[in-house]
C-alpha cells in the first residue's frame, strides 16, 4: 500500500504534463504537472495515514 504512494508521485506529474501539455500546450503541461503532483500527495499522505493507523491497531 506505502507503495502505490511512492509511484503516484512519479507517474501522476509525469501524466499530468503530457495530458495538459497535449491539450493546452507548454502552460497546460505546467499546470497539469503540478495538479498531478498535488494529487499524489494526498494519495501518499492518504496511503501513509493508513499505515500508521494500522501499525497502530496492533
Amino acid at each position: 500500500m506505502f507503495a502505490i504512494g511512492c509511484l503516484a508521485l512519479i507517474v501522476l506529474p509525469l501524466m499530468g504534463l503530457a495530458l495538459g501539455g497535449f491539450l493546452l500546450g507548454p502552460v497546460g503541461a505546467k499546470w497539469g504537472a503540478i495538479a498531478g503532483f498535488v494529487l499524489a500527495l494526498a494519495i501518499s499522505g492518504v496511503t501513509t495515514y493508513a499505515l500508521v493507523a494500522a501499525a497502530r491497531r496492533r
